[in-house]
């Protein structure tokens, strides 16, 4: 007989193409007046471009949203925004990451239009930097009242880009099919999520105008995302973390090469998600069909391309076993290490 606890989350979500238009709308209806536009430097020009669709209630453009939310950029744009009763953050994770902080310390209601597949939209999770220690935290507060998806945001996203980010929203599903607090309902999102992006981003490194993989991918984020906001996250993610804020490795490409890795530390232990990743995926197993999926996307396979060193793996794991996330296996630190050699250098994962 099942046993679980489903909490959904009070977001309201409106998916399609063209939905940009329908801002000022959406921003009326969570009754604020002057909002503030957040975006990085990278999307500045798009920014400009949406920027006439608030009309008056725009109070002014902030694109120094960054990687891991560094508290330094968080505190200096809050102090600018005076008058302020509403946040839009257009991008991916690192503008709404910079909406979830602000958020979080002047609780103000949020408005977010993602533009890539980072899903960080759909949870109550904010991730922050501060002195090279990324720590995490879940609550309510920063949660987006409401989020935008509009499919023509994202055809001009770089393929590599895309295949990135759409691999570390896999990563939010597959994570969540072994997950502690796991329920019927996030299981089957998990896997549709997985499914969708699987067979939309080849397609979409094929051609990055394919308008049906782009909406398959969008989708399949959301999906994905959902996932990460309504459960627990395991060794992946602590891994990752420890990755991108104390070595400052770029988000999604980190998570793109360690999660096959960490799926095969954690196989003998969740066989059941194991199953149901490989099905989805049209594999035999999990982890070698993930490996696969990044070598097809044509990404980095290896920390190493990154920038990582080789002797700061150590630091890594040691960072990682200090305050472990719940996983479905121990976390001991010589097969850690033996995990992060083998992601370092871009081999195939190995069931260890």
């Amino acid at each position: 007989m099942l046993s679980f606890t489903y909490q959904a989350l009070p977001t309201r979500v409106v998916f399609g193409r063209g939905t940009v238009e329908r801002l000022a709308d959406e921003i009326q209806a969570l009754g604020c007046r002057r909002v503030a536009l957040l975006t990085t430097p990278g999307q500045r020009r798009l920014a400009e471009q949406v920027a006439p669709l608030l009309g008056e209630c725009v109070g002014g453009t902030w694109a120094e949203a960054v990687m891991h939310t560094p508290v330094a950029v968080t505190e200096a744009v809050l102090g600018q925004l005076s008058g302020i009763d509403g946040l839009v953050a257009l991008g991916g994770g690192s503008a709404i990451g910079l909406a979830k902080a602000l958020a979080l310390r002047t609780g103000l209601p949020q408005l977010v239009v993602p533009t890539t597949y980072a899903g960080s939209e759909a949870t109550p999770i904010l991730g922050e930097t501060r002195d090279g220690r990324k720590t995490t935290q879940r609550t309510l507060a920063v949660l987006p009242e409401v989020v935008l998806y509009d499919v023509d945001l994202t055809l001009g996203l770089p393929v590599e880009v895309s295949a990135a980010s759409g691999l570390n929203a896999i990563a939010h599903a597959a994570e969540a099919l072994y997950a502690r607090d796991g329920n019927p309902l996030i299981a089957l999102l998990a896997e549709d999520g997985i499914r969708q992006l699987a067979q939309a981003l080849p397609a979409i490194v094929a051609d990055p105008q394919d308008l049906a993989a782009r909406s398959a991918a969008l989708y399949g984020a959301w999906a994905c995302g959902t996932c990460l906001g309504a459960v627990g996250m395991s060794l992946h993610h602590k891994l990752c973390h420890v990755l991108g804020g104390s070595f400052d490795l770029p988000h999604a490409t980190t998570h793109a090469i360690v999660l096959p890795h960490a799926l095969a530390y954690n196989a003998a232990a969740a066989p059941e998600a194991m199953r149901r990743i490989a099905a989805v995926l049209g594999t035999q197993d999990a982890p070698a069909g993930l490996h696969t999926l990044l070598q097809r996307l044509f990404l980095p396979t290896g920390l190493r391309q990154l920038g990582l060193r080789e002797g700061d793996l150590d630091r890594a794991v040691a960072e990682a076993c200090a305050q472990p996330y719940w996983n479905p296996r121990a976390i001991e630190a010589a097969p850690l290490r033996r995990l992060l050699q083998r992601a370092w250098t871009g081999e195939a994962p190995v069931h260890d």
